[in-house]
């Protein structure tokens, strides 16, 4: 998951929790019925966490995916799935066919982030390996895409149980990449919708680090964002930092490029639709005294519509050609700005699906446990997967993961709490699982409900 979150939610106690003692002149609490699902869930806990303290201690990289692939993939065989490995790279598609009726993709993403882990967990990641640029690093499940797949695991077993409650046909996929915005394309490019049924409803959930573990929030309409990487090559004439006048400075150039670019979001974008510019990184020179000849910007661009989006690359282009003109640059000297191949596009949950999705939830969790949620600016290569038939019925959900004490902490300003990514970011793992995959079934056994 690419971004960050941006919601602020009350707490909420979990289902399986039972209710405090009273006084014994006080009638006593009835606690919220576990239902057949969840108790089922729970019955199956240990084995889950062990398997997600496998996942998280032996994590791997974009499309590297080999022995996630492979570990997860002979479970599904275990329970009878019809299993492809290699689609897409290292994705994994299984089908179980139960007679005529709707198909239903469910998708988990499976890997992991370069990053150094310092959560302290027991079971903390200690795998190093080289990024492709050659980078060594760390390599950490800090997105929660573990627990997703341990869900996911769960999600697939109560389902091929309850084959007498359900009619259609189970696609489910394990996918690679997912945050290099490379890993649904990958498997949509090899044949996803031609080589396998063809789904007629879509669903995922991701771990939320804002709210607390066990809360499900949703978002109808846009959901999460376009996420672009755009790279400014910015040209100049280098010489002695001393004689500034016998030289074209880029570093100027591209100063001046940043803060015209700020004008695109305050000034060029209606300020109901929402869009985000920001400079990461800017390169250029090597010495105290030395003009460059070369200056580089990394740009990320955040967007909800292809139009936005369109929009802000092209004024992104407008923008550092115009800066050059106005410093004077020769023709042959224009910044070049290139488009990264890492694109995630938005996510939309059709509204009137998600609140159908959402009202059963709501009917089948205590009150309180689902909430509606604001569009995020982080991406989410889930979407294309509605993209690319948009007659797909599409739903993907938030299952929180800050355990209550922590959130209440937060809210009381005492600490601050680490987003995705983060290398302290530890999720309450089983209450997560546990909501994501009981929540997961229920959705999947009313989209294949029998008659």
């Amino acid at each position: 998951m690419r971004h960050a979150l941006t919601t602020v939610l009350a707490a909420v106690s979990f289902t399986s929790i039972a209710a405090a003692q009273t006084p014994p002149e006080t009638p006593p609490v009835t606690p919220p019925a576990q239902s057949e699902i969840g108790a089922a869930v729970a019955k199956d806990m240990d084995a889950m966490m062990a398997l997600y303290r496998d996942l998280h201690a032996n994590p791997e990289l974009s499309l590297k995916e080999v022995n996630t692939a492979a570990k997860l993939a002979k479970r599904l065989k275990a329970l009878k799935y019809d299993v492809t490995e290699k689609v897409g790279g290292t994705g994994v598609v299984a089908v179980m066919k139960n007679g005529t009726g709707p198909v239903l993709l469910i998708r988990a993403d499976m890997d992991a982030l370069p990053v150094v882990e310092q959560t302290g967990l027991d079971f903390a990641s200690k795998v190093r390996t080289k990024t492709p640029e050659g980078v060594e690093t760390g390599v950490m499940h800090a997105c929660g895409h573990d627990t997703h797949m341990t869900a996911f695991i769960e999600t697939a077993k109560l389902l091929a149980a309850r084959k007498d409650q359900w009619k259609g046909t189970l696609v489910m996929i394990l996918q690679p990449a997912e945050e290099v915005g490379k890993g649904a394309r990958d498997m949509l490019e090899d044949g996803l919708y031609t080589r396998f049924p063809r789904p007629t409803h879509a669903l995922a959930f991701h771990d939320a680090a804002n709210l607390e573990a066990g809360v499900i929030g949703y978002t109808p309409g846009y959901a999460l964002a376009n996420v672009d990487s755009v790279d400014i090559d910015v040209k100049g004439v280098g010489g002695h930092g001393a004689y500034p006048q016998t030289a074209k400075d880029p570093i100027v150039l591209g100063s001046r490029i940043v803060t015209s670019l700020q004008t695109l979001v305050s000034r060029e974008q209606d300020p109901q639709d929402p869009a985000v510019v920001t400079v990461g990184s800017f390169q250029g020179g090597a010495k105290h005294n030395i003009i460059p000849d070369e200056a580089k910007l990394l740009l990320t661009v955040r967007s909800y519509s292809d139009e936005t989006r369109a929009k802000l690359i092209e004024g992104i282009r407008r923008i550092a050609r115009g800066e050059a003109i106005a410093a004077g640059m020769p023709q042959d000297k224009m910044p070049v700005v290139s488009v990264k191949d890492e694109f995630t596009p938005s996510t939309y949950n059709p509204p009137e699906f998600a609140e159908e999705m959402a009202g059963l939830l709501k009917t089948h969790f205590p009150d309180g446990r689902v909430v509606k949620t604001t569009a995020v600016m982080g991406g989410e290569d889930f979407g294309r997967f509605y993209r690319a038939d948009k007659s797909i019925k599409s739903f993907i959900f938030w299952v929180g993961g800050v355990p209550a004490e922590k959130m209440a902490a937060a809210q009381a300003g005492q600490i601050s709490l680490p987003s995705l990514h983060s290398p302290f970011w530890a999720p309450q793992a089983d209450k997560v699982i546990a909501t994501g995959s009981e929540a997961m079934t229920v959705l999947a056994l009313d989209i294949l409900k029998k008659d």
